[in-house]
């Protein structure tokens, strides 16, 4: 077999295991959306292309419980924790990249070991926590939680991209005699605009779908979000599971982070690969 052949053949198994993954990821999703156009007994019908294309299930949503101000709960919740994350995380990064002090790479390993904590692991002390600062059935405490596997994640990634940062730009603004954040947030930060987004993303996505910590400090309808609205669906009476809501409800939620990832996505390519090499 000659090296074109060769080629071709691995070019071949390449696409094909691209093919298969993408077939993998994709097939729920598929499932669901055309579950959530279903109604009745054809739920239970195996469909692999949509026969009719009934709407009712997203307009129960709409019409029913509180899924839109559930809805704008997720995103203020999820902005915000992105906002924080982002702003402590900076700063934080700067100075573990840019600073020498004795225990640095020791306290990088325990801001890493913090994020590996289950949530389950740290309800309770949170559950006192969140009690003792009076923000139960409060937006702010959803918000606070999140920020416990969000800021570490933030701050590991940053660091790394900011060790990367080159340091003549940095010289070349303190010879202009710039503050420190007048360097960050006019030298650093344009610089670092791709890991920004793509860990912030991220970090929306993780706040986004977070189930347990909303369940648990959120006990006002209204004010639930996202996850705890599907989680909570109810049909007609209390034992019955509307699972084309569900459906219906689990591809609207869809929606935000698909517009992101579309809106962003050659920011964040380059953040996932800036760094990968050093120049």
């Amino acid at each position: 077999m000659n090296n074109k052949a060769k080629r071709w053949v691995k070019t071949f198994f390449f696409f094909l295991l691209l093919a298969v993954i993408s077939l993998y990821a994709l097939i729920p999703f598929y499932y669901g959306l055309l579950s959530s156009l279903k109604t009745g007994s054809a739920l239970f019908q195996v469909d692999y292309f949509p026969k009719n294309f009934d709407f009712s299930n997203y307009l129960a949503i709409f019409q029913k419980g509180n899924f839109v101000a559930n809805f704008f709960n997720s995103l203020l919740v999820s902005s915000g924790v992105v906002f924080v994350s982002l702003l402590l995380g900076v700063f934080a990064s700067y100075s573990l990249a840019r600073i020498e002090f004795r225990g640095r790479e020791g306290l990088l390993m325990l801001i890493l070991a913090c994020s590996m904590f289950p949530q389950v692991a740290v309800l309770a002390g949170l559950f006192e926590l969140i009690g003792y600062l009076h923000l139960f059935d409060s937006l702010w405490s959803l918000i606070f939680s999140y920020m416990i596997f969000t800021i570490p994640f933030t701050v590991w990634v940053l660091t790394t991209f900011m060790r990367e940062f080159p340091k003549d730009l940095e010289n070349a603004a303190w010879m202009d005699g710039a503050s420190i954040f007048e360097m960050i947030f006019k030298i650093v930060l344009p610089v670092m605009w791709p890991a920004l987004v793509s860990v912030g993303l991220l970090s929306f996505i993780a706040a986004w779908n977070e189930l347990l910590f909303a369940l648990t400090f959120i006990s006002v309808v209204e004010k639930r979000t996202i996850p705890v609205a599907i989680a909570t669906l109810t049909g007609a009476s209390e034992f019955e599971i509307p699972w084309g809501s569900i459906m219906a409800a689990s591809m609207i939620v869809t929606l935000p982070l698909i517009f992101l990832v579309i809106l962003f996505q050659n920011k964040i390519t380059s953040g996932l690969t800036a760094g990968a090499v050093k120049g």
